[in-house]
């Protein structure tokens, strides 16, 4: 790992700059610097704004998702994790993808209420719906709002199915909801794991639990008869990608049952944001890292081609494919995350879909 330190590198924050937001037509520029009394990455403070949207569930026909619905109480994540792609969302709201998305955080308040009247529509099916399909439904905010937990409480009460994905040990709070779920087979967990080093850690996901905490989640939850999946994502060529044996290992050893992967594509302004983070938080590797990146992507940063846009393609695309076909048949075999139930459902209408 590169020990160069940049004096130029803004610490606790994934981003290291604001991008133009593509949406707006005016931006700050710093063109007469002796004119300035602060630098223009401001302060860090994190704010939120409160938003009332009419409806919760967000429904995608992406053929490159194994979900079709999904649930985002909050949007922006205050984790920073500099790869992440839900940064170019956070522009349909008048901000940037850069420092923005980790300190302006807009929550959706009335998530609960709304999902409660989504499930209670007269022809509803169910269907599996996640939390979170783009942003971290436990983020450092959920520990004073709870909104998530709210949201699990609706699930309980109409016993539907349930996807959670995050990387936050804050998640064990509601591990009596969550194991409630699991004994009717209603809930799938999802522990990202990018990295077992602390050092890189800190540096691309920084506002983050410790490889550690997570992999404590995985115990604890796997324990109260909860299937949890280890995710894998995003692997990043020459960066984490040597890890990968080492944490399917781990999660396997803390009980889990199943495990995916993605590779980094930097898509939109993720592709300036991440360049700059990566010349000044590993200046010695930033070539050799982006090179393999676009090696995956057909020489390009960002891949939107349907059905490889998520796995790569080309030599390095396929080695690391080999690596963790060959680490989960090593430590995996024998081990299956369950079919979920969808037969318990009801609502308010009645029993939409039958036990047998």
């Amino acid at each position: 790992m590169d020990q160069q330190e940049n004096s130029e590198y803004f610490k606790g924050r994934g981003a290291q700059l604001n991008t133009h937001n593509k949406f707006l037509k005016n931006k700050y520029v710093r063109d007469f610097e002796e004119g300035l009394d602060e630098p223009m990455l401001e302060n860090s403070k994190t704010q939120y704004f409160d938003e009332t949207p009419k409806s919760i569930v967000s429904e995608s026909n992406s053929p490159d998702l194994s979900f079709m619905h999904s649930i985002n109480p909050y949007q922006g994540c205050e984790h920073g994790c500099i790869y992440c792609y839900a940064r170019n969302s956070h522009e349909y709201y008048g901000f940037s993808a850069g420092l923005d998305f980790e300190r302006k955080i807009i929550v959706k308040h009335n998530a609960a209420q709304l999902l409660e009247t989504y499930l209670n529509k007269k022809n509803y099916q169910p269907a599996v719906i996640v939390l979170s399909g783009n942003t971290d439904c436990y983020q450092p905010i959920e520990k004073k709002l709870k909104i998530t937990r709210a949201l699990l409480e609706v699930f309980l009460k109409y016993k539907h199915p349930v996807s959670i994905i995050t990387k936050n040990n804050l998640i064990l709070r509601d591990i009596d909801l969550i194991a409630a779920l699991a004994k009717l087979d209603l809930v799938h967990v999802n522990i990202s794991i990018t990295s077992l080093s602390e050092e890189l850690r800190q540096k691309l996901e920084p506002r983050t639990v410790t490889a550690a905490g997570r992999l404590n989640v995985i115990k604890k939850l796997s324990e109260a008869g909860v299937p949890v999946r280890v995710m894998v994502a995003p692997i990043i060529p020459g960066l984490n990608s040597h890890e990968i044996t080492d944490i399917i290992k781990a999660a396997a050893d803390c009980g889990a049952v199943d495990a995916r992967y993605t590779i980094v594509r930097l898509n939109g302004t993720i592709a300036s944001i991440f360049t700059d983070w990566i010349y000044k938080a590993f200046p010695g590797q930033a070539e050799k890292v982006l090179h393999q990146i676009e090696n995956c992507h057909g020489g390009k940063l960002n891949d939107s081609r349907w059905g490889t846009r998520k796995t790569g393609d080309g030599q390095i695309a396929v080695s690391i494919q080999q690596m963790f076909a060959l680490a989960c048949k090593k430590y995996l075999t024998g081990r299956q995350i369950p079919d979920y139930n969808l037969g318990y459902f009801v609502n308010r209408h009645g029993r939409q879909t039958n036990l047998f």
